[in-house]
């Protein structure tokens, strides 16, 4: 899952809330601010643990902050130990 948040999606502890959040389910991958003032988050697992981790960040306190997220569903790498910070 290859998800592009937009709105006022920096600077709110959005990277932080989504590494908590991920913990909780059983995915792997990151999350990472954009130049463009856009997040970018990648995750992989069974997709019903994706779709509720989706649904959980949108749930959150993160979710007054999101105006659009677009969505990409790629097959997965198998490369990720964790969820993780990246700059």
């Amino acid at each position: 899952m290859h998800i592009f948040y937009s709105g006022w999606v920096q600077g709110v502890g959005f990277r932080f809330t989504a590494r908590a959040l991920a913990r909780r389910f059983a995915v792997t991958g990151w999350v990472r601010n954009l130049p463009d003032g856009r997040v970018e988050l990648v995750a992989e697992g069974e997709r019903p643990e994706l779709e509720a981790f989706g649904q959980a960040v949108r749930s959150s306190d993160l979710g007054q902050f999101i105006r659009d997220e677009q969505v990409h569903w790629e097959p997965a790498t198998g490369q990720f130990r964790g969820f993780e910070i990246v700059h």
